[in-house]
């Protein structure tokens, strides 16, 4: 859904270091890309081994070209698992609200959702949101996402008009 100021762009950032060595397909950033309808354009995409640094250079890298980063994959409890830890060092403000609802819509589905140590916040005038690594995961939580992605991303550039309601 698109905003009075244009389509909503959007990054797509997969976080695996199986998916970056080509041992296994990336079917989690198709799955962000595929649950996004009309309205939204995706201006980068990329899928990135887990490495902190690495992750950290390329959320900073694609701020200016993005109202909203989804991140998927590396927010368990793995040792290799930094998604989280990356996002946190370019985010200024969190908004702990998102990923709270992303884990309880989850946990509704499956009790691993609480494992999920996804977090979101903005950046600059980018809202940036981890989603886990697994495609249903990802499907559930656009589900979540997407009536939200308009408002907030209204808000981010300067709106600050209230939903009606």
């Amino acid at each position: 859904m698109a905003t009075e100021a244009g389509p909503i762009r959007v990054g797509i950032l997969t976080s695996s270091d199986a998916g970056y060595a080509g041992q296994r397909e990336d079917t989690s950033g198709p799955a962000i890309r595929e649950a996004l309808g009309e309205g939204y354009v995706v201006s980068r995409a990329a899928l990135a081994p887990d490495d902190e640094e690495m992750l950290v250079a390329t959320l900073g890298d694609w701020l200016p070209d993005c109202d909203v980063i989804l991140t998927t994959g590396g927010t368990g409890l793995a040792s290799r698992d930094v998604t989280p830890e990356a996002t946190l060092r370019v985010l200024e403000r969190e908004a702990p609200g998102i990923a709270e609802v992303l884990r309880a819509e989850g946990r509704a589905k499956t009790p691993f959702a609480a494992l999920s140590r996804g977090v979101a916040g903005i950046a600059g005038r980018t809202l940036i949101v981890n989603l886990p690594g697994s495609p249903k995961a990802v499907r559930e939580g656009m589900q979540v996402l997407l009536p939200l992605l308009p408002h907030a991303v209204r808000l981010l550039r300067g709106d600050t008009a209230h939903e009606p309601g």
